[in-house]
């Protein structure tokens, strides 16, 4: 289910100009494919990750997959924007379900210390498998098939999990019922929803606009209305001591970098591929067949690290290999090739990015009871989705605006700003590496181990 959920999260890159042909969508319903999912996911997130605790994480994740996989059909036979655009609205609500609670019953599982590494190290490469396979997928299927069949291939992936989790899985909740406060619920929803969305506007309008500053401002006041209700409630829906934990918080952070580089990176250079090199849809899917495999290689380095140096070492080495490849892919010309200007690059931030996951998801879900399993998945999937958000938007707006502003002009002025953004990818996975380990601080090597 994770892998679909991350492979959902990628595979209508490639298939976009293939979508809004065949329904006739403007550029802003095109947008709204890919944001009206992540809006969807991030607000409610939290709130499906509490939800599990209190009414049962194997019930709320039967019901999301069942969800995704009702909603994938939806997707595949629309006629109009109005029908994928609601499909893809479901599809971010039956993850905020299902997400957090299956890293939740993973966490509660596996309590032996190496399988629980194990374990979050699968799940950690199913999620950066996914995202990467996406893109893979889309251009193979839309070229070979049609657009429809990136939406097609959910329904096995999710009606499989949705029958086994009652064959294997075990129903869990937090010990004595407790109410999710809908005042709470309400704020941190409608809160995330809005700031997401005040993130999402700024590559289309002025950062001063009303467009933008009102769901921004909004936003972020809804949430510290949150934030000041959780520390006077007696019942919060999240415990703000929870967030106190270094080695989670250095997990968190870690997590929420890697994904703001690397899904900037995904989209700038599959319009890179598109645009300026000239790659059909099935030549830009297959390009990224060697970062798939590094992924692979470097998510087995990690498992094989972490037992002996500990999350920490493997959370800040890998995040400076991703760095140096995202640097190389930063130099891409106008005139480039895959082999000298893309494949390095992608390489070795692909063995960086294997290397990395499984060690942030382990340590961002260290010490979690049955009491916050499904809490403290929602807030890790909470802070990868809003990763993603901001890095995509943030480097995405940079590079427009240094194309924008370039004398160049033509491709050059296009590759110009592509090279910028990617630039700040690498300085942001730099950056991660280092305040990564300043956030462990002086968690003992055992802790550190251990998460």
């Amino acid at each position: 289910m994770q892998f679909i959920i991350f492979l959902d999260a990628t595979i209508v890159n490639v298939a976009l100009p293939s979508i809004r042909d065949s329904l006739r969508l403007s550029e802003q319903q095109l947008t709204w494919v890919v944001n009206g999912y992540l809006l969807a996911a991030s607000g409610l997130l939290l709130v499906g990750g509490r939800l599990g605790d209190v009414f049962g994480r194997r019930k709320l994740f039967a019901i999301g997959a069942g969800l995704f996989a009702a909603a994938s059909v939806l997707a595949a036979v629309s006629v109009n924007a109005e029908t994928l655009l609601t499909a893809r609205f479901v599809q971010g609500v039956a993850e905020a379900c299902a997400a957090p609670a299956a890293l939740g019953m993973i966490a509660l599982t596996f309590t032996d210390p190496r399988e629980a590494q194990k374990a979050f190290a699968i799940w950690g490469g199913l999620s950066g498998l996914g995202a990467t396979l996406g893109v893979v997928l889309s251009g193979v299927l839309t070229d070979l098939v049609s657009w429809r069949w990136i939406f097609w291939i959910n329904l096995p992936l999710a009606l499989v999990p949705l029958v086994l989790v009652f064959v294997y899985g075990r129903e869990s909740t937090m010990d004595g019922r407790r109410a999710v406060g809908p005042v709470g619920a309400i704020l941190v929803t409608g809160g995330m929803v809005a700031t997401v969305h005040g993130i999402l506007q700024i590559t289309t309008h002025p950062v001063a606009s009303a467009d933008v500053a009102l769901p921004l401002i909004g936003g972020l006041a809804a949430l510290a209305a949150f934030v000041v209700l959780q520390a006077k409630s007696a019942n919060p829906l999240m415990p703000l001591s929870f967030l106190r934990n270094r080695v989670r918080a250095a997990g968190y952070l870690g997590l929420s970098l890697l994904n703001a580089a690397t899904a900037a990176m995904f989209f700038l250079l599959v319009l890179y591929m598109q645009n300026v090199l000239g790659y059909s849809p099935l030549a830009n899917g297959l390009a990224w067949v060697p970062y798939c495999l590094m992924f692979l290689l470097g998510l087995r380095a990690g498992l094989t690290a972490m037992p002996k140096l500990g999350a920490r070492a493997v959370i800040t080495s890998g995040l400076g290999i991703a760095a140096v490849g995202m640097g190389w892919l930063a130099l891409v010309p106008v005139d480039g090739d895959f082999w000298t200007s893309l494949l390095p690059g992608m390489v070795v931030l692909g063995f960086g990015g294997g290397v990395t996951f499984p060690a942030v998801q382990t340590a961002a879900l260290s010490s979690l009871s049955m009491q916050d399993a499904g809490l403290g998945s929602g807030i890790i999937t909470t802070l990868g989705q809003l990763g993603q958000a901001v890095g995509l938007t943030a480097l995405v707006t940079v590079s427009l605006a240094v194309t924008a502003g370039s004398d160049a002009g033509g491709d050059q002025a296009v590759v110009d700003g592509y090279g910028i953004g990617l630039a700040i990818g690498a300085c942001v996975l730099l950056v991660g590496a280092i305040a990564t380990r300043a956030t462990f601080g002086t968690a003992n090597r055992d802790v550190a181990k251990l998460a």
